[in-house]
């Protein structure tokens, strides 16, 4: 690689990775932002007024065009699965980092 040749690369590494930083850091605010919502949906999914709400719309005793899915067994559990799965990459980022001193 050439002079200019490496000097044209670690631009593009920091333009790149500058992009990434500024990206993943207003990712990060909107994450923490949601925290509390989750901690919520987290206590409502499979809790008592969950099992009732689903209930009720299995009995078809809730608004047809009310958005529901939030008694969608799935969606909540897939979501907060994301959310566990997320913590652990990001865990994994401190450990590495950690490992590397970086």
């Amino acid at each position: 690689m050439t002079q200019t040749e490496r000097i044209s690369h670690m631009e593009n590494c920091l333009n790149d990775s500058r992009k990434a930083i500024a990206s993943l850091a207003h990712s990060l605010e909107m994450y923490r932002n949601v925290q509390g919502k989750l901690r919520e949906l987290s206590s409502y999914y499979g809790g008592e007024e969950w099992r009732k709400d689903f209930a009720d719309d299995e009995a078809g005793r809730l608004p047809a065009d009310l958005k529901r899915g939030v008694l969608s067994e799935d969606a909540v559990y897939d979501l907060l699965s994301d959310n566990r799965e997320i913590l652990d990459d990001m865990a994994g980022l401190i450990r590495e980092r950690e490992i590397l001193n970086v």
